[in-house]
This record gives C-alpha cells, structure tokens and sequence, in this order.
C-alpha cells in the first residue's frame, strides 16, 4: 500500500516561506538539500510523519504562476479559534471561520490562509474525518 509521505510547492524566498510554516503551522526544517540550480527544503513537525518540500529554483526571480489547478493544503488544529487568533496576530489575514454542515450535522470548521506565495491552506478544526 503506498503511504503519502510528503507534498511539493515552488517557492520564491526559501527564507520567507520558512519562517511562515514556522509561525503559522509550527513546521521546522527536517532537512535542506542544496544542489547547483535548485535547493529541496522539507518542513514538518512532531504531529506526524508527513512534510512539505519547498522547492526553491536559483534562477526564478518572478512569482509563480498558480494556475487553476491547484487546490489547497490542508491542516487541522485542536482549537480553530485558538489559531485564528494566532495567526491573525502574526499579521497572515486569515479568513473568516466557517462552518459547513452536512445532513443537519457539523462536517467541517474552518478557516484559509495563504502563504507568501499565494498558495491557499485551510485549517480545519479536528473534528470528525479531520484528524
């Protein structure tokens, strides 16, 4: 059975982009390959095995472009408002708390953020199929 063992986005300032994971999501560098024209550098934290790889290219000096494929990551967090207020703190302009129902029940409560990339995440209150 195959395991997910981490994910991958482009990212401008290798230095910027750390310390956002590292204040918002509590993510430290696991480790850092540096090659001729790109540097891999893997994020995560003791909550479980899975990491974030930044990729940083040498020679990119624009913003990526996004497209309209992408998604979001995702997180999930004991206390949501908790969190919120955390980030809003840190001056990451997170967006409003919402909750979603399913059926007349709670299925998700959340809220995004995005990173100095641009790439969307969404914080989800542990709850349910979110955990």
């Amino acid at each position: 059975m195959a395991k997910a063992i981490h994910s991958m986005i482009r990212v401008l300032d290798e230095q910027r982009s750390i310390e956002f994971y590292k204040k918002a999501f509590d993510l430290d560098v696991a480790d850092r390959l540096d090659f001729e024209t790109f540097t891999l550098v893997y994020l995560s934290n003791s909550e479980c095995e899975f990491e974030l790889e930044l990729t940083i290219n040498k020679d990119q000096t624009e913003a990526y472009d996004l497209g309209n494929g992408y998604g979001h990551l995702a997180v999930s967090v004991d206390d949501l408002e908790s969190e919120h207020g955390k980030i809003a703190k840190l001056g990451f302009d997170p967006g409003d708390i919402v909750e979603f129902e399913r059926d007349g029940s709670l299925l998700a409560k959340f809220f995004f953020i995005k990173d100095p990339d641009g790439y969307d995440i969404e914080v989800l209150q542990r709850h349910g199929r979110f955990n």
